[in-house]
């Protein structure tokens, strides 16, 4: 499923990138471009700075394929790769290190591990910050595994409740009411798929502005 999501972001991006020389954008690409351009503005630049651009190819790959893999589950005969609990944990396990790796390159290995704990502290809260601070930077990215994989999961898990009173019941009663719930909690997987890829790319845009520019 997640070769397929590729292949399907793959093909959509080709068809958007060969009219990239238009002046006015138009299907696919506009499409895009209101996307990347406002997830560019008015996410990353302002939570990470000067350097976000060098960041912003990840991060809007982390949101096209997760929202992606999300539309997918929801077409009969597929299912969603992130309601996998691997799916998640790989993907945040490569945003932790994404950070990590964002605030050495700006600090030095030292000086990064240094901006894990703020400064202007009294000496005798440091044995206590140290380790809450450590445990911090591996808490993030397993909350950001298990919401993915909760949101993704929940929704499928309530629609097939509802489909399955209908033959645990028997009962066309059942039926009228199983059916209209099912199609709205669809409707609402829709908007889900979307906000859990618009909130993982936040997050993870957010930690590593945090690990850029630390608190002292």
């Amino acid at each position: 499923m997640m070769w397929i999501a590729c292949a399907i972001l793959f093909v959509l991006a080709r068809l958007a990138a060969r009219r990239a020389s238009d002046q006015v954008p138009t299907g696919w690409r506009n499409g895009f471009e209101i996307l990347i351009k406002y997830l560019r503005d008015e996410i990353v630049r302002k939570t990470i700075g000067h350097d976000a651009d060098k960041y912003l190819s990840y991060l809007l790959t982390c949101f096209f394929f997760i929202w992606t893999c999300g539309l997918l589950g929801l077409v009969p005969s597929m299912s969603t790769p992130t309601s996998n609990i691997a799916v998640t944990a790989t993907l945040a396990i490569i945003a932790f290190l994404v950070i990590q790796v964002a605030g050495m390159i700006k600090f030095g290995v030292v000086g990064h591990l240094k901006n894990i704990v703020p400064g202007g502290l009294p000496l005798w809260l440091y044995p206590i910050m140290i380790p809450v601070e450590i445990l911090g930077l591996f808490t993030k990215p397993f909350a950001l595994c298990v919401r993915l994989f909760a949101n993704m999961t929940a929704g499928h898990v309530v629609i097939i409740g509802l489909i399955s009173l209908i033959f645990i019941l028997k009962s066309a009663w059942v039926a009228a009411v199983s059916v209209p719930f099912t199609l709205f909690i669809f409707m609402l997987e829709l908007l889900v798929c979307f906000i859990q890829a618009f909130i993982f790319t936040t997050l993870v845009s957010t930690f590593i502005g945090m690990s850029v520019h630390p608190a002292h």
